[in-house]
């Protein structure tokens, strides 16, 4: 097996997973715009705030360091945590998954639920950055799981594209 440097491990999974980012998003964003509005309108009434998980990171961030951003830097701070939220976990992946092959089960399939189970499904709620699970529509976890899950893959092909 070639040695692998952690760190070009971890540059080429945070690339991995910027990518994976937004195919996960092209793909939520399609099922979100082909779903019925009435299930739109449901989740959002249980976001706390009015804002999604990443807006209320954003807001709570601003609440922390004591500042206030503009409508669109907020709008770009949102997306940089959102992104970092792929990223971040890309890089971890592609450090761990060649010294613990059993992470790179089903080809990034697994590392995608997984984060969809700690993320969406259990950090948000308990965080207070989403409002609790039973309140958002069975489309919500679906939505969810299925964008993680193809985070997870893309993440894995990328790795395997850049040559880990």
């Amino acid at each position: 097996m070639a040695r692998h440097r952690w760190w070009t491990d971890a540059v080429r999974g945070a690339v991995a997973g910027g990518v994976a980012t937004w195919v996960m998003d092209l793909t939520t964003t399609g099922l979100l715009d082909a779903q019925p509005k009435r299930v739109t309108a449901r989740e959002e009434a249980a976001q706390p705030n009015g804002r999604t998980s990443v807006g209320n990171l954003v807001e709570g961030l601003q609440a922390r360091l004591g500042v206030r951003l503009r409508a669109s830097h907020r709008r770009m701070a949102e997306q940089v945590a959102h992104y970092g939220l792929g990223i971040v976990p890309g890089a971890i992946y592609g450090v761990l998954r060649p010294r613990l092959p059993v992470l790179g089960a089903a080809r990034g399939l697994l590392f995608g639920v997984v984060l969809f189970a700690l993320n969406d499904e259990l950090l948000n709620t308990k965080l207070g950055l989403a409002g609790p699970i039973s309140a958002y529509p069975a489309e919500t976890h679906f939505r969810g799981f299925v964008g993680h899950a193809i985070l997870g893959t893309t993440t894995d092909t990328g790795l395997a594209l850049l040559g880990a």
